[in-house]
């Protein structure tokens, strides 16, 4: 499965590949790291969203919000499956995501257990 990742932390990338270090290496998953909104719908846009699986964005990012990310992607890619990020729990933010067609909504710092627990098993 294929998980793309959308956070302009890049640090981001590494804890991501820590995490899933055993599933990354058995071949069940790999991850596409974007930096950017922008970055990660021109992916989608020429690299086609058949092959992932699920999208997770960070909300809060420089340029285009993950929420506007969101909005842009659910419109052009209805069936992709998106679970926002944030490191704010506000009622705005969710009900933003909620709105836009988020199919999930979680906190940092992310639980890697919970998360590898919906998308494995």
């Amino acid at each position: 499965m294929k998980i793309m990742v959308v956070d302009d932390e890049k640090d981001v990338q590494l804890l991501f590949q820590q995490k899933f270090r055993k599933e990354i290496r058995s071949g069940r998953v790999t991850f596409h790291f974007a930096f950017s909104g922008e970055e990660g719908l021109e992916y989608l846009k020429h690299n086609g969203h058949e092959d992932i699986y699920l999208l997770l964005s960070d909300i809060n990012m420089p340029g285009m919000s993950g929420l506007e990310l969101l909005k842009k992607v659910k419109e052009e890619f209805p069936d992709l499956t998106v679970y926002m990020i944030t490191a704010y729990g506000d009622e705005y933010n969710f009900r933003e995501a909620q709105a836009n067609g988020c199919d999930d909504y979680l906190t940092k710092p992310l639980n890697f257990d919970m998360l590898k627990d919906r998308l494995l098993n």
